[in-house]
């Protein structure tokens, strides 16, 4: 092992070539980590909102009834107002149709 040459060279004036050139290195790594922070956190605040646990989809009646529950990301349910498990669990025992693409009733654990 002590056949081989120092890993550096022994003059001042290429030793401070060398640090120069590490530290530019050193602020181009910092510079990419820093970039890659930046777009991680600008897909985290532009990233789309979770979808609620389940969904209720009301009728076309004057009264706008809820009349199914869906999960929350079923494609059936469209825009209909999110709801907590408690919530759809009521509207399921109160007698309103579960869907029976996604069956909320299962995932709630209340098939007959």
């Amino acid at each position: 092992m002590s056949d081989l040459p120092p890993p550096y060279p022994p003059d001042e004036e290429r030793l401070a070539v060398l640090q120069t050139w590490l530290e530019v290195q050193l602020a181009y790594v910092r510079d990419a980590r820093a970039a890659l922070a930046r777009r991680a956190e600008i897909q985290v605040r532009t990233a789309p909102p979770a979808p609620p646990p389940y969904r209720l989809q009301r009728g076309l009646d004057a009264a706008r009834t809820v009349v199914r529950v869906h999960l929350g990301d079923c494609a059936l349910a469209k825009k209909g107002p999110g709801v907590d498990d408690l919530a759809a669990r009521r509207a399921l025992v109160e007698g309103v149709e579960a869907c029976a693409v996604c069956r909320p009733d299962s995932e709630l654990g209340m098939l007959d």
